[in-house]
Parts: structure tokens; sequence; C-alpha cells
């Protein structure tokens, strides 16, 4: 966020954070097929930063397991994720910054479909619209101040 602009949401609710996941040895041998679950990328975008506070997406509750689709076998991966309020302009960078952490975590033959939760936000169709179009997507990440702002959500925080 720069400095002097109001936050939209100044005071969120902040969720407590999910334990991490226990891995088992079938999880780390390498041998044993291991289909890619809700869980797994749950983990791979809970710590996604929000754009306008120092908390994580998890944490603001923008992001859920629950709403989190996987079928390994036929490639495909849903993600539906909550604005915190129903105006958020920010909605369209972490939809874009979630498309991207799962772009360049998964394996190539995965469809990835990032959108907000249905009755969510006011813009959800255009948002929605926007995080589908391969076409907009890639030019958002040709746009370098964009992609820097999108690397910054990515970007672990130290705690």
């Amino acid at each position: 966020m720069s400095g002097g602009t109001r936050l939209e949401n100044a005071n969120p609710v902040i969720f407590q954070r999910s334990g991490e996941r226990l891995l088992t040895a079938s999880d780390e041998d390498e041998d044993v097929h291991d289909p890619i679950d809700d869980r797994e990328i749950f983990d791979l975008i809970r710590a996604i930063n929000d754009p306008e506070h120092p908390l994580s997406l998890e944490e603001l509750n923008v992001v859920e397991q629950v709403r989190v689709k996987v079928n390994d076998a036929e490639n495909t991966v849903g993600v539906e994720f909550t604005p915190t309020i129903p105006h958020c302009s920010m909605a369209t960078l972490i939809g874009l910054s979630i498309k991207v952490k799962l772009l360049r975590s998964l394996p190539a033959r995965f469809k990835i479909d990032v959108h907000i939760t249905p009755g969510t936000h006011a813009s959800e169709e255009a948002v929605n619209k926007q995080l589908a179009d391969k076409e907009r997507v890639a030019a958002a990440l040709e746009n370098s101040s964009l992609l820097e702002v999108v690397n910054q959500c990515l970007t672990n925080r130290s705690i």
C-alpha cells in the first residue's frame, strides 16, 4: 500500500491460522504415488500476503481449505476466495496472486480456476472474468509494476 492512501478495511477481523500439515512416511517416499489434494493447495496459498495489511490471506479468512477443490485425475484445481469487504478494490490483485502462486508451483498439466466466492463481492462477475481470461492474466504479468506487487504478495515474511 502506498503512503497516504486510506485503507478500505482499516480494522479487519484476524482469524487463527491452522496448524502445519503432518507429514507421514508415505508423503516423504518418492516411490509412492501421492496425488495433489486440497490441503496441499491450501498450504501453497494460505501464506500469501494481503496487499493492504501485514497479514496472510489465511489470517484474513480470504482463503479457506473448504473452498479449495482438487481433482488430480482430471488435472483441475479450483479455488474460491472471499474478499474481506464487498467493495474490495484489491480483489483482482488477490486473485491474480493466488493464480500466479499455483501456476508457479503446480505441474503444467493442471487447469487452475480462481474465482470469488459467489455473493461476496460487488464486482465478482467482472473480477472472475478477468481471472479466467488467460490473455488478460498474461498481459497483467507483463506489466512490471503489477508483477512487482504480485511478487511482494508471494514473498515469505519472516515471523
